[in-house]
């Protein structure tokens, strides 16, 4: 199928957000469109209504018997062996996400195409579309982020007038389902184990992830990561890496605090910031508004990104847009957020940690403290996490339904670090989990609350788990807790 979708048979699998804007999208153009989910809740039936005025067929409270359909565009949520799904991809009709829907409607709209900057990883991805979105708006491009974060992407490549550049977020899920979907530029932060039990595999979510470099050719990858270099080494041409250790040729690098290039080269008509080891410095790594290896390493993949991309050729100093984007870029919520400082004591919201690989980031970034954790682990192993960092710990509070492997992992490896449980039925979990941090916290300590494990068995998502640490951190602080 191509971007032409006039009087085509569609269904539209899921009623959120992004359903909404590609029924909404499809629906502009003519297609038949029936959206179907699941659920039938008021939010649900709200959204119905909407596009049933639009002209919409809806079915919700069965999201599983087939349909007689041209094409499903699917949530990205939604597994490939969940049974509408697959019994379309069995009678052999195309099921894609989407971005790949956005991708051939632009394709196929008759306008300049605005071109992608994307970004994937299992962790670090909101962050660093933040800062290619950040480093590119100072470099005076009219750029948004959109896709797995922001605006859904069918709204946005077809906003009028267009954007001269989109930074786009893509997750393994959206990965999945494209097929034609080739960013101009893209950049992999790093592949640990995620989203096993949907992928079935970790080749599998590997392989969904290399996806980003579809355009082939030019991209870049970190260079610490094994698993990001063998794959960079397979899928790129022109691969372009980025590391915590001195700059290496063709890439961004850290030369004695320093954020460094050395894929730009030198143009001799042009002043360049200071030479260090053969390359031009970019920021110093205090200089960045946020901390930790991993916060330093989502920096130079967003100015690695936006170099492949091509900051270079339409910017006279383009050095001075990446420090000027760096610095004005500010994280989103619940990313190693601190929300109060109490008793010498800081409180940090790090709820989007919703894997070991992602707390592993956070934990490295602060010398000792309480660590609240706990969750759905979906079969992730938190071992390792546990061993690396138990000497960091002050103590652990554990949340959550599926707490055995995390306790197993202190009982093995973080014997003697102090641990509290909070009762998986309490509906005030995460009251109850600060004042207990609060017991095992002394001056000088970090609270973090960094669960590595996802939030729906106590919360809605990873924002409302944020959101009631951080109320109630500010109970604590205003003395009612």
């Amino acid at each position: 199928m191509t971007g032409e979708v006039g009087g085509r048979r569609i269904v539209v699998a899921g009623i959120a957000t992004s359903g909404i804007a590609v029924a909404e999208a499809l629906l502009d153009r003519d297609a038949r469109v029936l959206v179907v989910d699941g659920r039938e809740g008021p939010a649900e039936r709200d959204s119905a209504d909407r596009l049933r005025a639009r002209g919409a067929e809806v079915r919700l409270g069965d999201a599983e018997t087939p349909v007689d359909t041209d094409l499903v565009v699917t949530s990205p949520g939604w597994r490939p062996d969940q049974p509408l799904l697959a019994a379309a991809l069995a009678a052999g009709i195309e099921v894609i996400g989407e971005p790949e829907l956005a991708w051939r409607l632009q394709e196929s709209s008759g306008q300049p195409a605005p071109p992608w900057v994307a970004v994937t990883g299992t962790n670090g991805k909101t962050t660093t579309v933040g800062m290619v979105e950040s480093i590119l708006g100072a470099a005076g491009y009219r750029a948004i982020s959109a896709g797995n974060v922001g605006r859904p992407l069918t709204e946005v490549v077809l906003a009028r007038p267009a954007y001269d550049v989109i930074a786009v977020e893509l997750s393994s899920f959206q990965l999945h389902w494209s097929r034609d979907l080739a960013p101009d530029a893209g950049v992999v932060l790093n592949i640990a184990e995620d989203h096993l039990d949907w992928h079935g595999s970790f080749d599998a979510y590997a392989a969904a992830k290399a996806g980003v470099w579809r355009h082939g050719g030019c991209g870049a990858y970190n260079a610490d990561d094994p698993i990001t270099a063998a794959l960079a080494e397979r899928h790129l041409d022109d691969p372009h890496p980025f590391t915590l250790q001195p700059t290496p040729h063709g890439g961004f690098g850290v030369v004695d605090g320093m954020l460094t290039d050395r894929m730009a080269g030198f143009s001799p008509d042009e002043p360049t910031p200071t030479s260090r080891a053969g390359g031009i410095e970019l920021i110093a790594v205090d200089q960045l508004p946020v901390r930790g290896p991993h916060n330093v390493a989502n920096a130079l993949a967003a100015a690695a990104v936006t170099w492949v991309f091509g900051l270079q050729s339409d910017h006279p100093r383009p050095w001075a847009a990446v420090r000027a984007g760096l610095q004005s870029y500010r994280p989103g919520p619940h990313r190693n957020e601190v929300v109060a400082t109490v008793g010498g004591v800081t409180w940090v919201d790090d709820s989007k940690a919703t894997n070991p690989h992602a707390a592993a980031a956070s934990l490295a970034a602060y010398d000792r403290g309480v660590w609240i954790a706990g969750g759905l682990f979906k079969g992730a192993d938190v071992a390792p996490l546990v061993s690396v960092h138990a000497g960091r710990l002050a103590g652990v509070v554990v949340i959550g339904t599926d707490r055995g492997p995390l306790l197993d992992a202190i009982a093995r490896h973080a014997p003697d670090v102090p641990v509290v449980e909070v009762s998986a039925r309490d509906t005030d979990v995460m009251n109850d989990a600060v004042a207990a941090a609060a017991q095992l916290a002394g001056p000088g300590d970090t609270v973090l609350l960094a669960p590595a494990a996802a939030s729906m068995d106590q919360f809605r998502d990873y924002a409302e788990r944020g959101d009631r640490f951080a109320t109630a951190v500010h109970r604590l602080a205003a003395g009612t807790s």
